[in-house]
Parts: structure tokens; sequence; C-alpha cells
């Protein structure tokens, strides 16, 4: 007998066991930095776009977040989705670059120089305002660096060495040349419209810059005597409105055809003041008896009141009889398609000045209001400030906001005075959503003011190669339609904004931007650059060139007009220089003009745009109209949204409710790749929630595939890089390749759909479920124990190279630092993980036939294992080696098990397996009622469990009678002994 047994030797020694330095616990908070500190080493970025010369482009153009503070995580969802974009695409054969951008002009950064004023006592107007600017520029430059850093610490990777900033010289200077090309076509004009304006702020504000809110409004029915009827010269229409400080604005009242209405007289009245007893009103049917209950009136209905005859009325102003002065002009009667019986009156009081419904139906019936004889001049009732102008009469002084956003007294010195004139009808208060600026949080005014806009249904003047499509709205439409929107729903929300917007706005009265640079004759309304003006190109050129080597501040030194217009005009002083700036919208949507188009590692029109779902009207909206204005279509082959993050309970993020989730406190504590993982797994197309429970879930997903990771890694200090033939495979083996060859499949369709749920899902449950509970489990005795000669384990060790080789790229664009770490723990010397392309898998791993098979077999070997874990349970066996299970199946399994070792899939020891005459495994007559029958799987499978007999290997651990048999190795199975000479044969070489 041999003396080498459990007693004397060690066959611990002999087992080919994991061994690798990948640690369990990853410790991402310090080991990404220090995976970071290597990329910035070895420039990484830079050899991403080396060896991506001569490959195709994909684009992904960047959002310019704002620089003005630190990142939330809203910004971190939005920049992981890029990232991981940019990255599948590279490894997929791309020149995937990513250039990061800023916005760094406009009002919030302006704000916080005049905090900072204000603090040290200092007056704005009194600072030279190119020295304010500078002060915007270095604000905003901080925060690009803070910013960057941020970016960079979630796995970002790009040009951050060169982004592009909206406040750089050449940007600055070509956002002005793309102004003036609109200029130059004939779609920019100056023109007077009501408008959002936020009175804090001094500006205006487009739509993007617009959120609702809960605002308690006061409200007032106000009635409008009726002239020139004989038959209602006695009655009074009623209007409803919210916003009473409008009444002195009105002009003229709307009314809907299509809307029944009523000549009503009051019966009797409960207050001593306003309507009484016998007084005569119209109404809207539908809504009449509501409007008496808010005046606490009775009412009986006279007679219908026909379309015709509202027609052919007219009205007195309800201050009229106030002893204001100004307001004794003809109030016309205007039909108008935006007037319902849903709320109000079914009378809607309109304020050309205030409101852009109002102002349409004025304009469109300009015609037949002039040939009334009124007088059809827009008037400014309310300044910049809130307050009443000479346009109010009666009223100057009274303020409609204060500085603070705060109800002025404007409202109640109009109801006062309607009162006055006797004719107010009922008062009340009414909470509702009121728009309110997104930066002051506080609410805003649509008010009359001379602006700069551009067209959206003007013929002839939209520019680019296909400038005959029409108007810039068509222009727009139609390139809504050849877009790609990912989720489909935003090309129709797009669509309906598009459809309804009014004239793009452009101009803002502050001071950190690019200016409108135009001039204006003072006389004639005519601008240059302009459509009439012949010499457009010099100017622009002359403009262009002057801030592309000053900035924009060349604008705004000492003697611009004259620089500018020297040469080109013969009298100037009878031009204007415009010193409003644009919009940042503006800004932001000429990115794709003065980067996409400037620089040669990028292209135009860029593959895809992605960002928040609220740039549906910000900047993929900007980006449109600006790029079809100019070039006659979207600038953009594709538009992908994402929602907003909110708190785990679905409540909005908030300091006061201590909610808050930060990218920063995260990475912090848990890593990057723990929120890159909560991007992956989330369903980005909705509002998406974070917090600690739904980062227990992502940081548990995450240990799983560390573990999984390790463990091949631990594998593969064994391999030596053989390469088996697939047809010399097990069968096992086979499949595995085989559900490689799907999942490549799987895996690439998901990134091209940017599914990224669906491709992490599919390999995290293919690395726990398929792997770590079945292969791995079936295959660790083969790797551990069998000779180093196995087909079994050399084929085994092969498919485990592979799959590590797959998971891992497949993985990089989601977990960029662990696969990174994994990649460089097996290959020390190699660069990186994301310097490699996805693999490509062989056409002959694609095996469809295999997986029927081995789809009933794991269907058996898991109701097998569910049954030994009830043993385990009970404790009749302490593992699944002691078990020697008869396994009973149904016919539909006949077959399955032929060629293979039931003991292998099972790791078991002994194990039978026994088929039915029918479907059911029951059915077979040696099968005992008690057998074991798994419901979720049903009779078809059926198991009893014996214990195994014969000895215990000493190396192996497996129970079989055969162990004791071979004289060198008594304690060993014929298999380990057979392993140990092999191993001491190589050994002794």
């Amino acid at each position: 007998m041999s003396d080498k047994t459990s007693d004397t030797f060690d066959y611990s020694k002999t087992l080919y066991l994991p061994q690798t330095d990948f640690p369990m616990r990853a410790g991402l908070p310090k080991k990404e930095p220090e995976i970071i500190a290597r990329w910035e080493e070895m420039d990484l970025y830079k050899r991403l776009r080396e060896d991506a010369k001569g490959r195709e482009k994909y684009v992904l153009h960047d959002g310019p977040p704002y620089a003005n503070g630190n990142l939330h995580i809203g910004h971190a969802l939005n920049k992981i989705l890029k990232d991981v974009i940019t990255r599948s695409f590279q490894m997929r054969g791309y020149d995937s670059n990513y250039v990061p951008g800023w916005d760094c002009h406009g009002l919030p950064i302006e704000w916080k120089i005049e905090e900072q004023y204000r603090a040290k006592g200092k007056n704005k107007d009194e600072v030279p305002i190119n020295e304010f600017r500078k002060e915007c520029r270095d604000f905003a430059a901080h925060w690009v660096g803070v910013q960057t850093e941020e970016f960079l610490r979630l796995g970002v990777t790009g040009d951050f060495k060169t982004p592009y900033l909206t406040m750089n010289y050449d940007s600055e200077a070509l956002i002005a040349k793309e102004l003036m090309k609109f200029a130059a076509s004939g779609q920019l004009y100056r023109g007077s419209k009501p408008i959002m304006w936020s009175v804090v702020e001094r500006t205006a504000l487009a739509e993007a810059e617009v959120e609702y809110e809960i605002h308690e409004s006061d409200t007032v029915w106000v009635k409008f005597p009726i002239h020139g009827s004989k038959e209602l010269a006695d009655a009074s229409i009623v209007i409803w409105t919210t916003t009473p400080w409008t009444i002195p604005a009105n002009r003229a009242v709307c009314y809907s055809p299509r809307v029944p209405y009523g000549l009503y007289e009051v019966s009797s009245a409960e207050n001593d003041f306003g309507p009484q007893a016998g007084d005569k009103l119209i109404f809207a049917d539908k809504l009449a008896g509501e409007c008496a209950a808010k005046a606490k009136v009775e009412m009986k209905k006279l007679r219908d009141v026909t379309p015709l005859e509202l027609e052919a009325i007219s009205l007195a102003h309800p201050l009229a009889n106030a002893k204001l002065g100004g307001y004794n002009f003809t109030v016309p009667m205007l039909a108008g398609d935006h007037v319902t019986d849903e709320a109000g009156t079914g009378f809607v009081h309109t304020a050309p000045s205030h409101g852009r419904d109002d102002f349409e139906a004025w304009m469109s019936n300009a015609k037949q209001i002039e040939a009334m004889g009124i007088d059809t001049r827009i008037p400014f009732p309310v300044d910049d400030a809130g307050f009443y102008t000479d346009d109010a009469p009666g009223f100057q002084g009274a303020r409609v906001l204060d500085d603070k956003g705060k109800k002025g007294d404007a409202n109640q010195r109009v109801i006062t005075a309607l009162i006055k004139a006797n004719n107010l009808f009922a008062r009340g208060r009414l909470k509702h959503e009121y728009p309110h600026s997104w930066r002051s949080k506080k609410p805003i005014i649509f008010r009359n003011t001379p602006q700069w806009f551009v067209y959206m249904d003007k013929h002839g003047v939209v520019g680019g190669e296909n400038s005959n499509m029409g108007t810039l709205r068509q222009t727009a439409l139609a390139a809504i339609d050849e877009t790609r929107f990912v989720p489909a729903a935003g090309q129709n929300r797009l669509r309906d904004m598009i459809e309804k917007r009014p004239d793009w706005v452009l101009s803002r009265q502050r001071a950190w931007g690019v200016p409108i640079s135009v001039f204006r004759h003072t006389q004639s309304g005519k601008i240059i650059p302009g459509p009439d003006f012949d010499r457009s190109e010099e100017l622009i050129d002359r403009i262009t060139e002057a801030f592309k080597a000053e900035g924009a501040d060349a604008w705004y030194a000492e003697g611009a007009k004259e620089r500018f217009l020297e040469g080109f005009v013969d009298d100037m002083s009878a031009w204007e220089k415009i010193d409003d700036i644009l919009d940042v919208w503006f800004d932001s949507g000429s990115t794709h003009a003065f980067c996409l188009e400037q620089r040669e590692d990028l292209k135009w029109p860029a593959d895809l745009y992605l960002e928040g779902s609220d740039q549906h009207r910000g900047w993929f909206h900007s980006s449109l109209l600006e790029s079809c204005g100019t070039r006659g279509r979207a600038p953009y082959d594709a538009v992908l949204t994402h929602g907003f993050v909110m708190a785990e309970d679905g409540r909005k993020m908030s300091k006061s409710l201590g909610n808050q989730v930060t990218p920063q406190q995260v990475i912090q504590q848990s890593g990057a790749d723990i929120l890159r993982i909560w991007v992956a797994q989330s369903d980005y197309a909705e509002d998406l929630r974070i917090g600690p429970e739904i980062l227990k879930t992502a940081i548990d997903a995450y240990r799983k595939l560390r573990n999984t990771l390790r463990w091949m890694l631990g594998t593969l200090a064994h391999y030596d890089g053989e390469k088996v033939a697939y047809a010399d495979m097990p069968e096992l083996e086979q499949f595995m390749l085989h559900r490689l060859s799907e999942l490549n499949g799987t895996v690439r369709e998901g990134y091209d759909a940017f599914d990224f749920k669906k491709v992490f899902s599919s390999l995290l449950n293919f690395m726990n479920i398929e792997l770590s509970a079945f292969y791995f489990d079936v295959r660790k005795d083969a790797l551990y124990c069998d000779a180093p000669s196995s087909m079994r384990r050399r084929a085994s060790l092969y498919v485990v190279s592979e799959l590590f080789d797959c998971l891992t790229a497949w993985l990089a664009p989601i977990l960029c630092f662990t696969t990174e770490e994994a990649w460089l723990e097996r290959n020390p010397s190699a660069d990186s993980v994301h310097l490699r392309q996805f693999p490509e898998i062989p056409a002959e791993w694609r095996n469809d036939g295999l997986t029927q098979r081995w789809s009933k077999l794991r269907t058996v070997r898991r109701v097998v294992t569910t049954a030994l874990e009830d043993e385990r349970r009970e404790k009749r066996i302490g593992s699944s080696l002691e078990a020697a299970p008869l396994v009973y199946i149904g016919s539909g399994f006949a077959g399955i098990f032929d060629g293979l070792d039931a003991d292998e899939l099972f790791i078991t020891c002994g194990a039978q397996v026994l088929i039915s005459p029918t479907e059911k495994a029951t059915d077979h007559p040696d099968c005992p009622a008690e057998a074991f029958v798994y419901d979720q799987i049903g009779p078809s499978v059926a198991v009893v469990n014996r214990m195994a007999q014969g000895k215990k290997c000493a190396r192996s651990w497996r129970i079989l009678p055969e162990v004791g048999t071979d004289p060198d190795y008594p304690d060993l199975s014929l298999r380990d002994a057979d392993a140990m000479r092999e191993i001491e044969a190589l050994a002794g070489k």
C-alpha cells in the first residue's frame, strides 16, 4: 500500500483551486482614483483617438450643462448615459469621440456677481461693462474646472483638455455669426409682442426658462356695458380673469360662435353692493349658474343671444366711468377659436399687451378693428420693473410684482376702481398653476415690450440648402419627421411644441452674453446686416473676426459702433448699436455650428443628441430651430431623452425634506461604478428614483458580478492559453459557447437600441444564473480535480477564458473601473480594457440544436438541486456529494442524458435517471408516492434521495465504491489517482 494517504499527505495542495490577488472587497472609493490617475498618465483619451483613426465616426454631441455649481444627481445620470454610449460605440469599431461642453453665459452667473457686488456695497451700473463681464467669465471658468474634475470622477472619458465653452472667443464669434445669418436672410425682426417677463430678473424669458408652480391669484368677474344695440342697450357682457391688473390694458372681448349664450336678469341679490335686481347680463348658458353663485345672486334667463347679435355689438371699457381718464374708447367684440365654455363666463377679456392669444386675436382682426375707427396701437402699460406706465391712466406708480416676486398693489387698485365704476360683478381667489422663472422661482408676467424675434411663419427666408422648403416652422417639422427619437414619444412632444410655439424671441436685457450684433436705423427701422444690405457678408466678417480676437467684449468697447460701421454707412448718428444679448438657448442651440462643424475630430450633423426630457423645449428645440433656420435641417440624426431623478419615495429631492442624494456622496461611500450600475439598471425613459434601498440593489448586483469575475480570474491562473478546437469539446462547453453567441447578439442589439437595462440585466443574469449557479458549479470538480491533460478541464479553462474576455468587454462601457481592474489583473502588461473591441464570435459557436436539450437538462437539474436543498435543510445530508438520487423523468425528457454523466450535472455520487412511459414522471412504476415534485415544474420530474455508497475521496470528496481500489492512492477515486500520477510525473520533469 502507498504511504500517500490523507493522514500523511495534504491533497488540497494538488488541487487547481482559484488563485488571484483580485480582492473580494472592491474598495472602489480608493481604487477608482488610482485608475483615473493611470488613465491620465497614459493619456487614455489620446490613445483612443489614435486607435480609432480611419474608422467611421459616431458623434454624440454633448448638451452643455451650466457652469455655476457642483454636479447634482441628474448630471451624473446624464453624463454616465453619454459615457456608456460613446464607450460602447468605440468598442464596436467606431471613432466615437466625446467632446464635453459648457454653457457659460446668462443670468444665473450674472446674478452671482451682482450678489457679490451688493455684499461689498458696489453698484453694478457704476462698473464698466467689460469689467463686469470679466468677473462673470472668471466665475464660469472656476466652475468649469470644478465640474470637469467631478465628471472625470464619474469615469467619463472625453476631451476635457479642450472642451467647447460658449464663452470661448471663437465660440462667441460664431454664435454672433449665426445670429447675423438670421439677420441677413430676413428672418430676424424687431417687434412688439407680449412675452414672458421676469420682474425680479428684469429680462425676457424663453419657454425653456419657465416652470409652473401653484400660485394664488386674485380673480374678478367684470361687467362690460353694451353699446350700439337697442335690444341689449341696458345689458353687460361679463368676463372673468385671474389677472385683474391687466384690465387697464383691455382692448376687446372675445366670444365663440360655437358657444350658446343667454341674456339673464338678476332677480335677487344677497349683497347690497355689486350686481342688483334688474341688472341684465350675458353669459355662456353652461356657466351662468356658477357665475351667479360666485356673486351670490339669483338669475333668470330672458332669452338666447345669437352669435350675430354678439358680432354686431360693441362695449364700453369697464373703467370708463371710474373718472380716471383715458378709457373712453370703444371695445369691440371679436370671434375667437380659443374661447370655450369650460370655465369663466364664456367671454375672454382681451389685453393684447399681456397675452399671446389676446395679441393674436387683436392682430388677426386688425383690419376689422380699424374699419370700426378704433386705434389698433398696442399699449405698453407695464414697465420692466412691474410698474404701471402712462399707458395705464390713473394707475401710474402701482406695481404688479415687486423685486422679490411678491404681489404689488396693482390688483387692489384696479378692483377698487371697478367697484367705483359699478362694473365689478364678483371677486375671489384661485390656486392654480402659474408660470414662474426656473431661476428665481418667482412669478412672471406677460408684458408687451420691444424685442428681437425670428419669424416662424415667414416664407422664403429660411437659410441653408433647403431654403425653398418653406417657413422655419415647416422646415423644423419636416426635420422632426426625419429624426429618430428614443423613446419614440419624444417626436410627438417636440412636434407639438414646434407646431404651437410663437415667433422665437431672442433678446435679453442683460450684460453677460453674446450681443445681438446688428445695427438698427433709428428712423426706418432697417437693420444691418440685413436682406436689403448688399454688403452684409463683409460686415458679418468684420464683426466675426473682431470677436474671434477679442471676444464679444469688442461689441461693448468704447467706439465699437464707429469701428464696425466705418465704411459701411454715411451717417453714423442715424444708426443705433443693439446692446441686448442673446437668449442663452441661442448660444447652446449654436453649439453644432461652433463645435461640430469646426472640429476635424467630429462631424456634422451629430449622430445623437442626449439630454433630459425637459430639453424638448430647451436644447433640442433651440438647436433644431437654429440649424433649420441656417442650414435647412436638424443638427442631429437621433434624439434620446431621459427622465428626472426623484427621491426613493417618488418625491422631488429638496434640502428641506432631507432626501437629496448627491453623486459625491455615493462615490465617497460606494464608488462611481455603483452609480453607473444604478443608471444601467434603471428605465431612464421614465423618471428615475434613487436612495439608500435602491442603491443597495446596485451594490448587491455589483458584489455578485465582482465575485464572478474574481472566480474566473482565480481559475484562469491555471490556464496556459491553449485553444481547444470546438469539435473536441464536451457538449456542455459547446453549449456555453452557444450561449455566448446568443448573448453577443443581445448585447450588441441592446447597445444599438440604447437599451442599457436589457444589456445589464442580460449580463447580470447570465453571470449569476448560468455561470455561477450552473456552469461554474458543475465544472468546479473538473477544473479543480481533473488531470492536467483532461480534455474536460482544458476545454473548460478555454471557455472560461473566452467568457472572461467577452464579459469584460461587454461590461466595460458600464463598469468602466471594475472591468479595467479585472482586465489588468489578468493582463498586467495591457494598456486598458477600453482600448479593446467587442470580441468577434465565431460562427461555429452558434448551435441552436443544443438549446432545447440543455434547457430540459437544466430543468431536471433544478428539480434535483431543490430536492437536495430540502435534504440539507432537514440535515439528512451535509452536501450534494453525499446523495445518490433516483431521478424519474417524463417521456418528454427521454434521451436528454444520453452520453452525459448525471452525477456531473447534479454534483452527486451515484445518481440514476429513470424514464417514465408517460409525460408524468410519477407514472413510472417504481416511483414512490413520497417522491419530491417541484411545484414550479410539475410532475414531469420526481426525485427520491438515497445516500451515496462507498468511501469519500480524500482529494475530491466524492463518495464512490471505487475509492480504495487503487493501490498507489488508497484514499482516492480512480479519476483522482490518475490525476495524481500525472501531476507527480510533471513535477518530476
